[in-house]
């Protein structure tokens, strides 16, 4: 037998576990903090068991709300999912798509093709989140996001991810590095250099920069090598270009400073590697005309780019 569970007592629940407790929970919802308590009383009652432990520093999540949270996001965006499909049939080219993406892709030829995609559908209404790539799989599976562009797979059963580009890393440098000019670097030549680049994060599944850096730099025998921590790649490249070391960075993201000379590619086979960069959605959302119109766009992407910056790097190399 079904139990009288109602959908703003879900609501409020999840409210509360993203605001971190009652208070935020409130403003996020626009209720009174006692509507939003009575509501979880309700719903605890109904389940039978608390959702929360109180604390003077907060509420925190009890084995039953651990276990109830990801079937209440589910019903939350299901039931987003339902009314964007009604309101789209009467409005086939509207609508609002969230997309999150990984920071870093921002400073790519992405940005272009999202300006296509706007020019070409502008009654679509295109938010941008950027996050971690764990994280984007977390607005994605709750709803929050429509599409999610991240690098790696994500092995949730719930989503589905098509691969829509191999990201090229290369090794840049300052043009008055000592090896700027050269036309064939020996991993050797390496040894004394300090590498600017992303800090490992606590917990990351899969965090591709430095983890990529790592990998090459043990492949090479130039383990262990000094590693200057910047958690910004617009910062990197201004420390590379100002010759406080090397960095290896996606290939797409200095595009515009191989163009301007304000950094040099080096040419170093052996540390050649690529990172996979995904589109994710879940199996059973309500994906618009709109939403696929940006999947299509998004997964010709490469295409549209890929021959051009191998001609602008093969270029950059043997200037």
């Amino acid at each position: 037998m079904l139990i009288a569970v109602e959908l703003d007592q879900v609501e409020a629940f999840v409210a509360i576990v993203r605001g971190g407790g009652f208070t935020r929970a409130a403003a996020l919802l626009h209720l009174s903090q006692p509507a939003v308590s009575r509501r979880l009383e309700l719903l605890e009652r109904e389940l039978g068991a608390p959702l929360f432990e109180r604390t003077p520093k907060g509420v925190l999540l009890t084995e039953a709300g651990k276990t109830f949270l990801p079937h209440a996001e589910g019903l939350l965006s299901s039931m987003r999912d339902g009314i964007d499909a009604v309101r789209a049939l009467r409005q086939p080219d509207r609508g609002t798509i969230t997309l999150a993406l990984v920071g870093t892709l921002a400073s790519t030829t992405l940005t272009g093709c999202l300006q296509r995609f706007r020019d070409a559908h502008p009654r679509a209404e295109l938010r941008i989140r950027t996050a971690l790539s764990q994280e984007i799989s977390m607005l994605v599976r709750r709803g929050d996001a429509t599409l999610g562009v991240r690098y790696g797979a994500d092995p949730h059963p719930e989503m589905r991810a098509l691969a829509i580009y191999d990201e090229p890393m290369i090794v840049v440098c300052s043009p008055r590095h000592r090896l700027a000019r050269r036309r064939r670097v020996a991993p050797a030549a390496l040894a004394a250099e300090a590498w600017v680049a992303f800090p490992p994060r606590d917990g990351a599944f899969y965090d591709p920069y430095p983890w990529s850096l790592q990998n090459r730099l043990a492949a090479c025998g130039l383990s262990p090598a000094e590693i200057i921590p910047i958690d910004s790649l617009t910062a990197q490249k201004r420390m590379v270009e100002a010759g406080f070391g090397l960095a290896l960075v996606p290939e797409s993201s200095v595009d515009e400073e191989l163009r301007a000379r304000t950094l040099r590619a080096l040419p170093i086979p052996a540390m050649r590697v690529t990172i996979p960069v995904m589109l994710i959605h879940r199996r059973r959302a309500y994906l618009s005309g709109a939403a696929r119109a940006l999947i299509a766009e998004l997964a010709a992407w490469p295409a549209r780019t890929s021959s051009r910056g191998r001609r602008r790097h093969r270029d950059a190399i043997v200037r």
